[in-house]
């Protein structure tokens, strides 16, 4: 099933309360929370208060995508604050495993994201463990940036990694996905969409998201 989970990394800080309400109408499966720290990325965001404010305004999971160092040291934080998914940088996570069932073990569902430059074959030996892989498509740190077309081929070998092992897993992709492009890239077999300047920077913000999901 297809679901769309828009970015507020591109919304409105000002009018963020309001802007969350329209993809909400617009059907958004969830809201996807881009936490930077810097260090691990070129940019700061916002942090688990925010989200814990965030958390009392909507009732869509929330999917919040940690590029942060060190992530281990936050996650109950997050928790607390009101997330539904926890997806952690494979390059950022010293023990990978560990730190999956350390989400976990919170109750909430685990992701591992992987940058442009990083190989599937990172993630082979933990794969069994997580409930959904995000495809960087762009390299992190901005939004509105251009998709990367090499990551069509790396997304149809994820997809084809994890119907080898018979596995229940989401395929994430972030970077790029525009009305223009989200069908072929869901062909490759990803399943979930973050976008975030292709709506937040529309002029209609739920017929926009509206759109993404009948695509």
């Amino acid at each position: 099933m297809i679901k769309i989970a828009p970015s507020v990394l591109s919304a409105d800080f000002s009018r963020l309360e309001e802007q969350i309400k329209l993809v909400e109408e617009g059907g958004a499966d969830y809201i996807h929370l881009d936490v930077m720290d810097g260090h691990f990325v070129p940019n700061i965001t916002f942090g688990a208060p925010v989200i814990k404010m965030l958390r009392k305004v909507t009732q869509i999971p929330f999917d919040v995508h940690l590029m942060i160092e060190n992530p281990d040291r936050y996650i109950k934080d997050f928790v607390d604050a009101g997330a539904d998914i926890i997806t952690v940088h494979e390059e950022a996570s010293i023990h990978l495993h560990r730190t999956i069932q350390y989400i976990k073990s919170f109750g909430v569902k685990a992701g591992v994201a992987l940058n442009p430059s990083t190989s599937i074959e990172n993630i082979k030996y933990v794969i069994d463990e997580v409930d959904m892989v995000l495809i960087m498509t762009v390299n992190p740190g901005f939004g509105g940036q251009y998709f990367i077309e090499q990551m069509k081929e790396k997304i149809i070998d994820l997809k084809r990694l994890i119907d080898s092992k018979n596995l229940n897993i989401d395929i994430q992709v972030d970077g790029g996905i525009k009305l223009d492009n989200i069908k072929e890239i869901a062909s490759y077999g990803a399943n979930i969409f973050v976008a975030g300047s292709a709506i937040f920077n529309s002029s209609d913000i739920t017929n926009v998201t509206r759109m993404f999901k009948n695509l």
